[in-house]
Order: structure tokens, then sequence, then C-alpha cells
């Protein structure tokens, strides 16, 4: 059997890939500012369910790019998820990417409550969101704990990240924290359902980091 495959340079595969989702796309009508979300998450898992299940609150892509370009502080909660965002773009606007989940400290008190980490690095996001001197984006896209507990912090304590990611993948309490998140206020994006991922909330986080940037990839 012979196989025909494409001859596309390294530089060029990106691209190419962002043209066949278009073209597969067709003429579905996608907001513009979502655009690039929905395509970068369509290239990070290929699947095109994303163009459906993906839930923009109205100001969302406006409140993480001026976040972003604020020095945002982008806490996630996997470590898969923090070392997929770009960092380096990130940081030329002052802003960090940070993940609270394998602080001794976290599993110590998520062990003595009997909660998970997800929540604990949740509280220690909030408390950090205190100081005020920069705004926060939380890129969730593993526990539903996490988000389910950032939306009690809201009630709680006034804990107002500038935008909401969540994407938490699986079976368990998942599609349940998202409605919980679509139902509070506050700008958010959320992967209604059950699909998700570390990969989707990193993928989020770089679509918003690119357009800060005014660069579709760096």
């Amino acid at each position: 059997m012979k196989i025909e495959l494409q001859r596309v340079a390294p530089v060029e595969i990106e691209k190419r890939s962002m043209e066949i989702i278009t073209e597969e796309l067709g003429g579905r009508a996608i907001p513009a500012e979502q655009r690039p979300v929905v395509l970068r998450c369509i290239n990070t898992s290929a699947d095109f369910d994303y163009a459906d299940n993906l839930v923009f609150s109205p100001g969302a892509v406006a409140a993480g790019v001026t976040a972003i370009r604020a020095g945002a502080v982008i806490v996630t909660d996997t470590q898969m998820a923090r070392s997929g965002v770009n960092k380096r773009v990130l940081e030329r606007f002052g802003g960090e990417c940070l993940c609270f989940m394998s602080d001794p400290d976290v599993a110590r008190e998520a062990k003595a409550r009997g909660v998970t980490r997800a929540a604990v690095s949740m509280e220690r996001a909030a408390a950090l969101s205190k100081t005020g001197a920069r705004p926060m984006i939380l890129a969730l896209g593993n526990a539903p704990t996490a988000l389910v507990r950032a939306c009690e912090l809201r009630e709680e304590r006034g804990f107002a990240p500038a935008l909401v990611i969540g994407a938490p993948v699986g079976f368990v309490n998942v599609v349940e924290s998202k409605e919980l998140a679509l139902a509070m206020p506050g700008e958010h994006i959320v992967a209604r359902g059950r699909k998700g991922g570390s990969n989707i909330a990193a993928a989020i986080c770089n679509a918003l980091i690119y357009l800060a940037s005014n660069n579709e990839r760096e």
C-alpha cells in the first residue's frame, strides 16, 4: 500500500493544521474574538466538538487578553497545564504561571482536612489574589474540585479572578462543576460537558497570550 504524505516544512506544520481545521469547519459561524481560542483547542485535541462545547461569557476573551497585558498570574490545577503554557511570552508582560499542587504544605493540609489538593490550591490562589498587585487567571483542566472550590470562594471571600478557564475532564462531578461555574458571575471560558484536560486549559491560555502579543503564534 502506498501512502501519500504531505510535504510540509516543520515551521509550517501548525499553519497547515490551522488551514485544515478552517476548511473542515466550513462556513461555521464562530465569533471573531472566540475563533483563535476554538481553533487552538481543536488543533491541540483534533476534536471538533470544541467548536460547540466551548462557552464564553460576553467579555471573556477581552478580559483574558487585558489581564495578560497587565502581567497576569495564571494559576493551573496541574503541572502539566503549567508546562503547556507559553511562559516565555507571558513573562514579556510581567506575568507568571503557578501551580500549587506539588507544594508540600498543600499536600499536608489537604490530608489533614480530608479534602483534595486541588481545593487547597484554590485557597492558595485566593490568598495570593488578595494582594491585588496583578490580575489572576485560573486555568483548570483536571480537577472539578478545583473549579467547585473556586466558585465557593467567590461567595465566601469575594474571590474574583479576571477569568476562569473551566475545562476539567472526566466523569465524577465534572459536568456539575462546569454548570456551577457557568451560573456564577464573572468572565469565563468553560468546556461544557465531560471533555477537557490540561492540554485544553493550556491551549486556551496560549490562544489568549498570542492574542495579547498580537501574534497568532510565538
